[in-house]
């Protein structure tokens, strides 16, 4: 978001970031930014854990099970674009353009809104069907170091970024410049930033949807399965 407002450029940002994590961790660690990331992730996942704890229960399942439905997609996304547009709004005005911070245009609320939807769909619904496919193609020998699974929760989230890093370029770029600009403006500031801006999203969603995803599913497992 600071590399996309132009009030500091990526390097320096995550300069700036690691530099304050290494040595005054207390800083980041009870900031509110950092607060406001750990409510979207640990509300999205206590969500989208909860589905599946529901579901198992309802239709007589190991407590174990996974769902990869049209619910899971509607309780998490609606967790997590709900919390998502919380903290992105909240995001914007801090690390946005210079002067005093104002309301969120509307249609930035509508990108980040598909953003998250897709990123969640890659997330949670892709993964449980990719995961099978993947172990059917895998080489015997590969197959005994890493399930298809987990391949499939690291690789679904980060590739999406290329698809969804476009609308939240945009959505920025209308609150950090307004809505009376000429869209090939616009779509200059976007494909400018595009590529850095893709894998800078992918470095921060691998941890939080694919090192998360596998650790989150491999302790509900291992918990739910001391009730069966």
């Amino acid at each position: 978001m600071q590399n996309a407002s132009g009030q500091a450029s990526l390097k320096n940002s995550l300069k700036t970031s690691f530099t304050t994590f290494l040595l005054r961790p207390h800083n980041i660690v009870f900031s509110k930014p950092f607060a406001l990331i750990c409510m979207l992730y640990g509300g999205t996942y206590l969500t989208a854990n909860t589905l599946d704890t529901l579901t198992s229960t309802t239709q007589n399942k190991p407590a174990s099970h996974v769902t990869s439905g049209t619910a899971k997609f509607a309780a998490s996304s609606t967790a997590n674009v709900g919390l998502c547009l919380f903290k992105d709004q909240a995001f914007a005005r801090m690390f946005g353009s210079g002067g005093p911070p104002r309301p969120v245009p509307l249609p930035s609320y509508f990108l980040f809104t598909f953003r998250d939807c897709l990123t969640i769909f890659a997330s949670f619904n892709v993964p449980p069907l990719l995961g099978p496919v993947i172990t059917r193609n895998m080489s015997e020998e590969f197959s005994k170091a890493v399930s298809g699974q987990t391949v499939a929760q690291f690789v679904a989230p980060a590739s999406v970024q290329i698809i969804s890093t476009p609308m939240h370029l945009l959505g920025l770029d209308l609150y950090n410049r307004g809505g009376k600009l000429d869209w090939n403006d616009r779509w200059a500031i976007v494909k400018k930033n595009w590529a850095v801006s893709a894998v800078a999203r992918m470095c921060r969603i691998i941890p939080a949807f694919g090192v998360g995803g596998v650790i989150n599913g491999k302790l509900r497992k291992n918990l739910m399965s001391r009730l069966e």
